[in-house]
């Protein structure tokens, strides 16, 4: 494994242990307890001895996110009892479930914005985040962001929870949107039980068409207007890299029929057979074509030009578009 993953899994390891020697010494009835503390001493005594991270069955290395979602794994997924794979897949779906709860409305119509959004998981779960929050007061306004933690699986899904609760709580205190990312920035990275980061767009669509936006590192949002498209550049790192990393909001005065569009990545790195990316020169000749028919008509037909680019090849990331269109 990454020395950084490692280091990060020990750290967890011994805080568990201390946990559990803790709660041994306050419980009468502790063997379950004992027997855990014991599985965490021999995961630590595999590492001292260079040997962890490897399959007791086949000696091949274990699925790094599996490690960091449960560091006392000891077997690769092809070496999983028929039991432990049944446990697994029903977490799985659990999970997949539950993410798909946090998601918005995949159509959301306030205030003369009309948002639009696909959300495309590589497999069960994704690491993509997307959400949109409302605001009535002090005046109507409505926030969103889409973001795309590093790697794959239930280890990133969890923190694309984790920032779906940072945020939910950060917008009630009615933060600039740059500060909203700076706080939710030093949070993410203070609390984060992974070595991940997390790449992030967040904005506010005003009343008067006002859009403030703060990009942490993340793909560029496209703006769209009449016939040109303009990009927003990151004005800071990714989330989790920094607990004092500074962000500053563009303003933007969005007029009706304009669009602002953001994604992840998993669209223009996405590849055909032949290893092609589709690319943002792609992405921008199908929000042109289109761009005065709607948010929802947008992202179907980005998506309606990606299907035919990869042809037979399939998706190899998550993959998020969302739209937010000015209709009055």
């Amino acid at each position: 494994m990454p020395d950084v993953a490692e280091t990060f899994i020990r750290d967890q390891l011994l805080d568990r242990r201390q946990r559990l020697v803790s709660a041994i010494d306050r419980s009468r009835q502790h063997e379950h307890l004992t027997r855990l503390l014991g599985e965490v001493d021999a995961a630590l005594a595999r590492m001292d001895q260079g040997t962890y991270g490897i399959c007791e069955v086949c000696h091949d290395t274990v699925e790094a996110a599996r490690l960091l979602a449960n560091p006392l794994v000891r077997y690769c997924l092809d070496h999983l009892t028929a039991a432990e794979r049944d446990a697994l897949e029903r977490d799985l779906e659990m999970a997949a479930s539950l993410q798909r709860g946090l998601l918005p409305r995949p159509e959301t119509k306030h205030n003369g914005w009309e948002i639009s959004y696909a959300y495309r998981p590589l497999g069960a779960v994704s690491g993509d985040y997307c959400d949109l929050i409302i605001e009535e007061n002090p005046e109507p306004g409505l926030f969103f962001f889409v973001g795309d933690v590093s790697g794959k699986g239930v280890a990133a899904s969890m923190l694309t929870a984790q920032l779906h609760a940072i945020f939910r709580s950060l917008v009630a205190r009615r933060l600039a949107v740059g500060q909203l990312v700076q706080q939710a920035g030093r949070v993410f990275c203070e609390s984060s039980l992974s070595p991940y980061f997390a790449t992030l767009v967040g904005g506010r669509a005003g009343a008067a068409g006002l859009v403030e936006l703060s990009n942490a590192g993340h793909c560029p949002p496209l703006v769209v207007r009449a016939s040109e498209v303009t990009r927003v550049e990151p004005s800071g790192v990714p989330l989790g890299l920094s607990s004092n990393g500074e962000y500053c909001a563009e303003r933007l005065q969005i007029e009706p029929g304009d669009v602002v569009v953001i994604y992840t990545d998993g669209l223009t790195e996405a590849r055909n057979s032949e290893g092609e990316e589709f690319g943002e020169a792609r992405v921008i000749e199908s929000l042109l074509s289109r761009a005065h028919l709607g948010a929802r008509s947008l992202v179907q037909n980005c998506l309606g030009s990606l299907a035919p680019f990869l042809g037979s090849a399939p998706l190899s990331d998550d993959l998020t578009i969302m739209a937010i269109a000015r209709s009055a």
